[in-house]
């Protein structure tokens, strides 16, 4: 049974992606501030991907909304900084937040990359005033990580997470049961957790269009109408809610992964293997970032009939060296591939090892210090002025891009999005 008297924090970063991005930027060098100017976090706008993954707040005040095309936020702002995501870095600085929350409690359920809960029971003769510790956490990781975070408190994790969204950013929001009728019924429905896109016009037909409609409407009317998801919206509303905080942790990246699908039909080595070049400069950068090796290459291909083949090789000595993997990517391919036309291709590197320790081998035909630094040096230039800021001669006036591709599903831990 859920004790009725718990005291729940919902930690949520501000504009996660942006903030670290631009937090890591300021680190590095650069006297712009991402969050203070009108910015998004995407792809390229050229691709299917290029999308708006996060915005900044005077993004947001020109109508900008995530998920929607880059060229139409590009037409809402024309000075709008388009800087893309940087994955292995969102999973570092969300790493780092939750050590800093682990001393304040053991309890902590990762709800995604940017969002905690966070249960305090037991506490009772340690924290006598839960909003001043809120305030001390909000302000601690503002100052030993940069980026800012909303807190919410409540004696569950649905209020606790309605109410760390109630005004952003950096700030810390109580919505205790004698507060749902003052602070979440006047709230647009769709707010509410659980109540989505397909569900939104159906409450709407019915007259609801805030909280507070949904939570004073007859239950047994939207039970016959949505099932057991209106029996369940409507606990909501009126803030029932006693899931357990599920103390969980975050895989461990298992592989870096890159692919694309190119807009014409790839005919010849030449081209295939230019392809591949790009995915990796991509997925050995985020290797390198994560403070990774790799023992494992894997390439795939698609045909234009959707004819799939793969292929990996286990590497004799782990390697995050571009020119290593790309070679090694390269002989793949090259034992794979029959001739016929080619719409997809991936690269995916596995059985990663720490990077902090490097066994030079006998048969290694480069200077591998030297190959390292030259490696570091183009990472830093790239993450600072753009992935076109270096580029390998063979991508000039070739019409594909140096680097490209997007992260497989298997890069980056998906946490659930159940309470």
């Amino acid at each position: 049974m859920v004790s009725s008297n718990r005291i729940i924090f919902h930690i949520d970063v501000n504009s996660a992606y942006l903030s670290w991005t631009s937090v890591y930027n300021l680190q590095h060098g650069d006297t712009l501030d991402l969050r203070m100017v009108p910015s998004v976090v995407g792809g390229d706008p050229r691709s299917r991907h290029g999308i708006v993954l996060a915005k900044s707040i005077p993004a947001k005040k020109y109508g900008i909304q995530t998920g929607e095309p880059l060229f139409s936020a590009r037409q809402k702002c024309r000075d709008l900084i388009i800087v893309p995501p940087m994955y292995d870095l969102y999973i570092r600085s969300s790493n780092a937040m939750v050590e800093i929350l682990r001393e304040y409690t053991p309890y902590i359920q990762r709800f995604s990359i940017d969002e905690c809960f966070l249960d305090f029971a037991g506490t009772e003769n340690i924290y006598k005033d839960y909003i001043e510790l809120a305030y001390k956490i909000k302000d601690r990781i503002r100052e030993d990580l940069g980026f800012t975070v909303n807190v919410g408190i409540s004696t569950n994790k649905l209020l606790a997470k309605v109410a760390s969204d109630l005004e952003k950013p950096d700030k810390v929001h109580t919505l205790f049961p004698h507060e749902i009728r003052e602070k979440m019924w006047p709230l647009p429905v769709e707010n509410l957790f659980m109540v989505g896109r397909a569900t939104l016009p159906k409450l709407n037909k019915m007259n609801i269009y805030t909280i507070g409609d949904l939570a004073n409407h007859d239950v047994e009317i939207l039970k016959a109408s949505l099932k057991s998801h209106g029996v369940l919206i409507w606990n909501y509303a009126n803030g029932i809610e006693d899931s357990e905080v599920r103390s969980c942790n975050l895989p461990e990246v298992k592989g870096v992964g890159n692919s694309t699908t190119t807009s014409f039909d790839v005919a010849d080595r030449k081209t295939a293997h230019m392809v591949l070049l790009s995915l990796v400069e991509t997925a050995s950068m985020r290797l390198r970032n994560l403070g990774n090796c790799c023992r494992l290459v894997s390439v795939s291909l698609k045909t234009s009939s959707f004819v799939n083949y793969s292929h990996q090789r286990k590497l004799l000595t782990p390697t995050n060296s571009t020119r290593k993997i790309a070679e090694t990517a390269y002989n793949l391919f090259d034992e794979i591939w029959r001739g016929e036309p080619i719409r997809h291709l991936g690269v995916y590197l596995s059985e990663l090892c720490s990077s902090e320790f490097y066994q030079i081998s006998f048969l290694d035909d480069e200077d591998t210090e030297k190959s390292s630094r030259l490696d570091k040096a183009i990472d830093a230039i790239r993450l600072k002025y753009g992935p076109k800021a270096v580029m390998r001669s063979v991508f000039l006036h070739s019409g594909l891009k140096p680097m490209m591709g997007g992260v497989t599903e298997d890069d980056y831990p998906v946490m659930t999005s159940m309470l």
